[in-house]
């Protein structure tokens, strides 16, 4: 057993550590009241912008579908037909069934004591690597998804910066415009983004959503599946002025971009909940082991004190 000198020295250091964890307590727990602010305020837009376009995507698709039907038999064969076709749409909207890789774009944290929050999001992107026999290019972007690829001597296609301040819309235009010049190129047959999901302050989930190709069948987003119609259910019916092509090639790259951002503002607000909580838990933590220690401390000195007292009443005794 430690000493009396030992004992109040740890007792000290503890100390010290639970003022350090209140703190980041306390730094974290404001961060956390902004950054939920903040993505539960935008969570709405990004939905129904969301289900706007894999309206606009079915429609699309159907009406691609119609047109090959009814194409005149003066072009020359189907692919010429489709193409013809699919210069009425946005390129943002055709599929590369044939391309032999994907990209994963990943938002991890910058720092630790998180507890599991990029543990599990890095296990999400190893399912997928194993699931899927085509190749996999990484976009990173924060300092420990960097760190794994590294690490795990994986493909990184690009890495961005993750800032430790609130993000504006024009931090993602960078990420934004990689993405959609990736897969205009043709190479990739998908574009995935896995991101901490925050569902509240003590839970936050790692998930997986499809950016790229739009398509209600191809998405990842829970809260998509969840609020999918069924195969039958009659598509919106828009109109659009000028003319389809304008308007799509306007509006595809700005939903993406929402998409990008609210999936940041979410891994942000999992990320100062996760590291709040845990600056929580290890303040207590400490208070807990202060007072055990202090309760073996006062044990000791009281023993101590004890054993002092009855070697002087053991000396006055022996010189009566």
């Amino acid at each position: 057993m430690p000493g009396i000198k030992e004992l109040k020295t740890r007792i000290k250091s503890i100390q010290g550590t639970r003022k350090v964890t209140r703190a980041m307590q306390l730094v974290s727990a404001a961060k956390m009241r902004k950054a939920q602010d903040a993505t539960l305020k935008s969570r709405t837009y990004s939905t129904l912008a969301w289900e706007l376009i894999l309206n606009l995507a079915g429609q699309a698709n159907a009406s691609v579908a119609e047109g090959l039907e009814a194409a005149d038999d003066n072009i020359l064969n189907e692919e010429d037909r489709r193409h013809s076709l699919m210069e009425q749409v946005a390129q943002l909207l055709t599929t590369f069934p044939d391309a032999k890789k994907i990209a994963i774009l990943i938002l991890s944290t910058n720092r630790g004591m998180v507890g599991g929050l990029n543990t599990n999001l890095l296990g999400e992107v190893e399912k997928i690597c194993k699931d899927t026999s085509l190749e996999v290019d990484m976009i990173t972007c924060g300092r420990k998804a960097r760190e794994w690829m590294v690490r795990g001597h994986k493909q990184i296609l690009a890495d961005f910066e993750k800032f430790d301040r609130s993000i504006t819309p024009q931090d993602i235009f960078p990420i934004a415009k990689l993405v959609r010049d990736i897969y205009n190129t043709g190479q990739y047959q998908k574009v995935l983004i896995v991101y901490n999901h925050f569902v509240s302050t003590l839970s936050q989930e790692p998930r997986v959503k499809q950016l790229l190709p739009f398509g209600r069948s191809l998405t990842d987003d829970r809260d998509a599946k969840s609020k999918q119609p069924a195969k039958d259910e009659q598509l919106t019916d828009y109109l659009f002025e000028p003319d389809p092509q304008a308007v799509l090639n306007h509006l595809l790259p700005r939903i993406i971009e929402s998409q990008i951002y609210q999936t940041i503002l979410e891994s942000e607000a999992s990320e100062q909940s996760a590291r709040m909580v845990m600056m929580k838990n290890a303040t207590e933590a400490a208070g807990d082991l202060i007072s055990d220690l202090t309760l073996t401390f006062n044990k000791l000195r009281q023993n101590k004190i004890t054993t002092e007292l009855a070697e002087i009443t053991a000396g006055k005794i022996a010189l009566e």
